[in-house]
């Protein structure tokens, strides 16, 4: 069976989730450090789909029908 890939909100509501679980401090130290691991494999997802979602942002359709990327500094 296929594994269903999370959405990135779905992702992001994960992490804040296991934070507020950290925050609390109800949380046995082996279990702590297996929730940090998960929240920052979870949080390189997230900044990953970030990038390309920006990178994807920045390319602007020209009049002759190909991509650019846009600069914003310019």
């Amino acid at each position: 069976m296929a594994k269903v890939e999370k959405t990135f909100e779905e992702k992001l509501n994960e992490l804040e989730g296991i934070v507020k679980e950290l925050e609390n401090g109800n949380v046995d130290l082996d279990n702590a450090i297996k929730k940090y691991t998960e929240a920052m494999n979870i949080a390189k997802e997230c900044s990953d789909k970030l990038n390309s979602a920006e990178k994807a942002v920045n390319q602007i359709l020209k009049e002759n029908g190909k991509l650019e990327e846009l600069n914003a500094e310019e």
